[in-house]
């Protein structure tokens, strides 16, 4: 009870905010929202992106699922949620920028690098049995356990999963840029992509450069790393 007893506080906490101090927020977006960015994050609880930018209400649209995946197009596994918002972002809210924010101590990732070690126990599904819907979901990044995997054999384990972790955004950026309406608004300009990766250990936000290929500190951390 008392964990929902902090969560009625934190909205009374909110309402006093935005209600009550400064109602002018509220009021302009009784109407409708108009976010200039859409940002794709993990659903990881320590990972979330609107306390992570100083964002308030009507900032950013956000889409969260487990390791921040976009599924490629041609992905048939069901009703797509994931593509559904980008499109609506990007045709309806025409939003300028899209971020894929990834980062460290990824759980769908380390689950990801696990496969074949014999760390985590099979659940595929069988007859009549209950499928793993976080193993199939993680096909999404796959080809970035591959290269990870051929390109760093001598690394260690969490040396290839920080590689997969960053490895995976560019997966999603790309599955992005195979979209057509996603294509279309990048033709026109009016539209541009990012990677970004949170080290959550270093308190450090990252973001990929093309041209070095490689992702590059634009906020360094404070400390060398949280103790």
């Amino acid at each position: 009870m008392r964990d929902i007893e902090r969560l009625v506080d934190g909205f009374q906490r909110f309402q006093q905010q935005y209600y009550e101090d400064a109602p002018s927020l509220y009021r302009s977006l009784r109407d409708g929202q108009h976010p200039s960015t859409l940002l794709i994050g993990c659903c990881d609880s320590r990972v979330d992106p609107a306390m992570l930018l100083g964002c308030d209400p009507g900032d950013i649209f956000t889409v969260r699922n487990v390791a921040n995946l976009v599924p490629p197009s041609n992905m048939d596994r069901g009703l797509q949620g994931v593509l559904a918002a980008i499109q609506f972002a990007v045709e309806q809210l025409q939003v300028s920028r899209v971020i894929v924010l990834g980062h460290g101590q990824c759980g769908g990732i380390r689950t990801l690098m696990e496969r074949g070690t014999g760390s985590r126990p099979a659940r595929r599904a069988d007859a009549g049995g209950e499928p793993d819907y976080i193993e199939r979901w993680m096909d999404i990044a796959e080809p970035a356990r591959s290269r990870v995997l051929q390109q760093m054999p001598e690394a260690t384990p969490a040396e290839r999963r920080r590689a997969c972790e960053q490895a995976s955004i560019l997966i999603s950026l790309r599955n992005l840029e195979e979209l057509s309406f996603v294509r279309r608004a990048l033709e026109a300009g009016r539209l541009t992509l990012h990677g970004w990766y949170f080290d959550l250990a270093a308190g450090a936000l990252l973001a990929y450069s093309a041209r070095a290929d490689a992702f590059l500190p634009i906020v360094c951390p404070l400390f060398t790393e949280l103790g």
